[in-house]
């Protein structure tokens, strides 16, 4: 194999064959580079192979199996994440086949690992106190730490994910008339349609005065940029969110979790929308889910919310002051015994 057929290959692959041949978002696309930028880091940390010396023998089962493992054990990155960077190169491998089927053997290889199974772990949340704390830390007179608590508000109340909220234009925006919305671009294209509370609404149209954001010319225009004008990247959002937990962790460390994320925001919104009854697939639309399966996991994981429901299904149900004659038995034994005899 040639010395830079890897180098070759994934340009293509990520270059012309992701977006022009099997046209998927430009958020796939980064997220597929995004793993192998750290396929290539485990390579140089792990391997000692420097990233201009990576070949395409070096995309073998064992390298694989060995940078998955590398993923969770020195990382710290979760199943999902596991599994996600799994997927980009199997599609890599997939797009191999076609592109360099001498090497055939070597891709069935890569392609016969199979991800590993979540368990349903409650996910991370803040509670309602919780988000309440942390959504009073942004001080409102200062216009940046108003577009602070605009991002917040605005991720918390959609349930949108971090790279939706930093791709929301001026366009998006419902908010001439009610009822209020805002039009979320979601994964694979797909758009859904949030309602906006009214709370969150007066939040924005403070910054957006603020902020001279003018809704007739500008609609193409980012809805929250950066200092250069263009809009938040992930990591700037993620900045800001962990500003403000770290200032609510002072005030109150038993409402903030040691770690945040953009994502607990969403887990959030979805958590406290079950708590207070709203339908599932309501929460699935919300969250732009392509599957109820998917938003079951909220279900399974408010145990308060079971525990309640069992018990108001229970209430009443059985005639009051009849004591099972087993209460006062003294010897239980016996009379588990004597159970069902005559």
């Amino acid at each position: 194999m040639a010395s830079n057929d890897f180098a070759k290959q994934l340009s293509r692959f990520l270059g012309t064959y992701l977006p022009h041949e099997r046209n998927v978002s430009p958020n796939t696309v980064s997220a597929y580079r995004d793993a192998f930028i750290s396929f290539l880091l485990y390579l140089r940390d792990e391997k000692h192979i420097k990233a201009d010396k990576v070949t395409l023998a070096d995309t073998n089962r064992d390298n694989i199996i060995g940078y998955l493992q590398w993923l969770i054990d020195k990382q710290g990155c979760s199943i999902a994440t596991r599994n996600n960077r799994l997927a980009a190169v199997r599609s890599f491998v997939s797009y191999l086949q076609y592109d360099s089927v001498e090497h055939m053997d070597q891709w069935q290889r890569i392609l016969a690992i199979r991800g590993l199974k979540k368990g349903h772990t409650t996910p991370s949340h803040f509670t309602k106190e919780g988000i309440k704390l942390l959504l009073e830390q942004p001080d409102t007179t200062d216009p940046r730490e108003l577009r602070h608590l605009a991002i917040l508000a605005l991720m918390y109340d959609t349930g949108c994910r971090v790279q939706e909220l930093a791709d929301l234009t001026i366009e998006s925006l419902r908010i001439q008339c009610k009822p209020y919305s805002i039009k979320i671009y979601g994964k694979g294209r797909k758009t859904r349609i949030v309602p906006l509370c009214e709370h969150v609404v007066d939040i924005l149209t403070k910054y957006m005065i603020c902020y001279h954001v003018d809704t007739d010319i500008g609609k193409k225009n980012p809805l929250f940029c950066n200092s250069s004008r263009n809009k938040l990247t992930r990591a700037g959002i993620t900045y800001i969110l962990k500003k403000y937990a770290v200032m609510a962790r002072i005030s109150n460390p038993n409402l903030i979790p040691e770690i945040t994320s953009c994502h607990q925001l969403r887990h959030s919104r979805a958590m406290h929308l079950l708590q207070s009854g709203v339908n599932l697939v309501w929460i699935r639309d919300l969250l732009g889910h392509s599957s109820i399966q998917t938003t079951e996991i909220y279900a399974r994981a408010d145990s308060k919310q079971k525990r309640e429901a069992i018990e108001k299904a229970s209430e009443n149900l059985t005639p009051s002051g009849v004591i099972g004659e087993w209460v006062d038995n003294n010897d239980l034994i016996s009379w588990l015994k004597g159970l069902g005899k005559k």
